[in-house]
């Protein structure tokens, strides 16, 4: 089993560690707020101060008139091994070590001033002091601020209340009796310490209280003897102020019978063994509330990610990871996992049929169009059986406007595309702690979304012109050769001019055209996604990697600079994550020996 030191220093390890992390508090609880701590109160001059330095046994606290200690001071206790030399530490100056405790004591004024000045302001913000031993002008609120930091520190249920009152006064009007009843009615958390014995009035004794008759509390009161003004001028050492002590109680006619239950030595003892069992009963919640906040935090980091390595491969390795972290992001966008893909879709089956049926061919193969174009086409002499120039004008001039739609299309999937990397880049995790990588991601997908945009604008234009170039004679071949309906059949020759001779031209190749878009409404949509779409899927950032490859560690350096913010906080949970882990295995190993 873990002896009373083991697990009275843990506590106390762990209680600086949260402290030096800000880990006071927070949703759920924290660390700081299921570890026992005690809490020394009492009126003014109750002797607050002594009694701290009785159970440290070293003089090390600021003193005189009026109200002298306006901070909370939070001290710790750490037993060192052998004869070292006793020290104490701030958390204000850490690695800075105190071997004076005269200079301890001016140290703490001096942090007071620095806080609150010199006008006897108070602050609840605490001074933490831990000390390493092989022994173990005020405003008119001044009241009511103090009672509310006292009590924002005691009413926590982990707290045990040292309540200090001095033997010279009124139990029934002690400060820290009123205060420790309000926040702990049962007094399962009070400990009763009676200060300045030897100043009462001669005949007179406290044995009414110290025996529990005035005020009964769960634990025993026990008496303190501190030293006077005297000894304090006198520099007596705390050592020879506990032997005085002992002896007072010894040959006390009054308290003789109660000597072995009195003095600060007896009430270190009694405080150690109540921590321990406390201490003991909180280990599971403890352990508990622990492996609950490592699971959070650990998620949380993986959430952030996790720190870099500093030498050039490792650097390369994580940018090549985000980079397919991304890729990942960006394919589940265009294969459905993710939303957008479809706008590529709503390009072919909407925009480009649209597209397509607002073309003029009505205008363009108007009668008077098409005689324009037949005359011109038969130049000087007419044609003699059927205008087979004008008939390839009409077409050549009615397919190109097919190359609007066409290139149209591409620019609008180009944009979805766009567009599907901007969101990808957004919503990669992963990439959200490198700004500068994720510029550098954008510019060279955008690059490579251009280089397949042009391609595709190429393919599919050549698309138009190859349905240009080479005629499909069938179509022409099969269309019917008979005369107009209501002319004389054995009317040897039409007149190539007459109305109807040109609504036939026109009808015709309307009909030729309207087959060639019926092609090009499924090649087109095909040759996008054959450039654009499967080109984005299969080397988005080829070209990317290839330079990223070749660069030096001061460039990769450069392309993973994290957010300041970000980093900070990251550093900020791994720290936290540290301790919780540190409290952990500290537990583990110490209170089940």
């Amino acid at each position: 089993m873990a002896t009373m030191e083991s697990l009275i220093g843990l506590v106390n390890r762990i209680q600086r560690a949260c402290t030096v992390l800000g880990d006071h508090g927070g949703e759920g609880g924290s660390l700081w707020e299921a570890l026992p701590s005690v809490a020394v109160v009492g009126g003014q001059s109750s002797g607050k101060s002594s009694v701290l330095e009785s159970i440290v046994g070293r003089d090390f606290l600021p003193r005189g008139s009026g109200i002298v200690t306006r901070r909370p001071l939070v001290l710790q206790l750490h037993k060192t091994e052998g004869g070292q030399a006793e020290y104490g530490e701030f958390l204000h100056a850490p690695r800075k070590k105190f071997a004076d405790f005269a200079a301890i004591r001016k140290e703490i004024q001096d942090e007071t001033d620095r806080l609150t000045g010199k006008t006897k302001h108070i602050s609840n913000i605490p001074i933490h002091l831990s000390v390493y031993s092989p022994h173990e002008g005020q405003p008119d609120s001044i009241v009511e601020d103090i009672e509310n930091m006292v009590r924002s520190y005691v009413e926590k249920p982990n707290c045990i209340i040292l309540a200090i009152s001095p033997a010279n006064q009124d139990i029934a009007t002690s400060d820290a009796i009123k205060i420790a009843r309000e926040v702990d009615p049962s007094g399962e958390r009070t400990f009763g310490v009676l200060t300045k014995l030897d100043l009462m009035d001669q005949g007179t004794n406290a044995l009414d209280v110290l025996e529990g008759r005035s005020y009964r509390l769960q634990h025993p009161w026990v008496g303190i003897v501190n030293r006077s003004q005297a000894d304090i001028n006198k520099n007596v050492d705390m050592i020879a102020a506990r032997r005085k002590e002992q002896e007072y109680f010894a040959t006390s006619p009054d308290y003789g019978h109660l000597a072995h239950k009195m003095g600060s030595e007896y009430l270190a003892k009694l405080l150690s063994k109540h921590l321990e069992s406390v201490i003991r009963a909180r280990i599971p919640s403890i352990i508990a509330l622990i492996n609950k906040t490592i699971a959070e935090l650990e998620a949380e980091l993986d959430r952030l990610g996790r720190p870099i390595g500093s030498d050039a491969g490792a650097q390369l390795y994580t940018i090549l990871e985000m980079c397919r972290a991304f890729d990942r992001v960006f394919k589940e966008h265009l294969d459905g996992g993710r939303p957008g893909g479809d706008r590529i879709y709503g390009v072919f089956d909407n925009q480009l049929p649209a597209a397509l049926k607002k073309l003029p061919f009505d205008r363009h193969l108007s009668l008077q169009n098409v005689r324009k174009v037949i005359s011109e086409a038969d130049g000087y002499q007419p044609h003699l059986i059927a205008p087979e120039q004008g008939y390839r004008r009409l077409i050549d001039s009615s397919l190109s406007y097919f190359k609007g739609p066409a290139d149209a299309s591409v620019d609008a999937v180009h944009f979805v595309l766009k567009e599907l990397v901007r969101k990808s880049i957004a919503e990669t995790e992963e990439l959200k702690r490198f700004p500068t990588l994720q510029s550098d991601i954008a510019a060279a997908a955008n690059e490579a979304l251009e280089r397949f945009r042009e391609d595709s604008r190429k393919t599919v234009l050549r698309l138009v012109e190859m349905e240009s170039s080479y005629l499909t004679v069938e179509f022409f071949r099969k269309l019917p050769q008979e005369p107009d309906k209501g002319s004389n059949s054995s009317a040897p020759t039409v007149d190539r001019y007459g109305e109807n001779h040109l609504r036939r031209i026109g009808s015709n190749v309307s009909a030729y055209v309207g087959m060639v878009c019926d092609i090009l409404k499924n090649s087109i949509p095909k040759a996008i996604v054959y450039c654009q779409v499967r080109e984005a899927k299969r080397s988005l950032l080829n070209f990317f990697y290839a330079q990223v490859g070749s660069r030096e560690k001061k460039q990769l350096s450069g392309m993973l600079d994290e957010d300041p913010g970000l980093m900070e906080k990251r550093e900020a949970i791994a720290k936290r994550l540290e301790l919780y882990k540190s409290a952990r295995d500290e537990i583990d190993s110490v209170a089940w020996k």
